[in-house]
C-alpha cells in the first residue's frame, strides 16, 4: 500500500518527524480512504553539504 519516502536535511528532531509522519498519514488515509495501518512513512536524512540546488550545496 502507500509508501512515502521523505528526504530532508539531517538534524530534525524526532518530535518534528513524528508530526510530519502523522500529518502525511492522516492526509493519505483521508484522501485514499485507507486504514492507517497500511501507510508507511520513511525519512531519508541528507547532510546539507550533500544537497545541491541549482548547482550549489545547501551548506558550504
Amino acid at each position: 500500500m502507500p509508501f512515502v519516502n521523505i528526504t530532508i536535511y539531517e538534524g530534525h528532531s524526532k518530535e518534528r518527524k513524528d508530526e510530519i509522519a502523522r500529518r502525511v498519514t492522516d492526509t493519505i488515509t483521508e484522501v485514499c480512504e485507507l486504514p492507517r495501518e497500511v501507510v508507511s512513512v520513511v525519512f531519508s536524512e541528507i547532510p546539507p553539504s550533500d544537497w545541491y540546488t541549482a548547482g550549489n550545496s545547501g551548506k558550504k
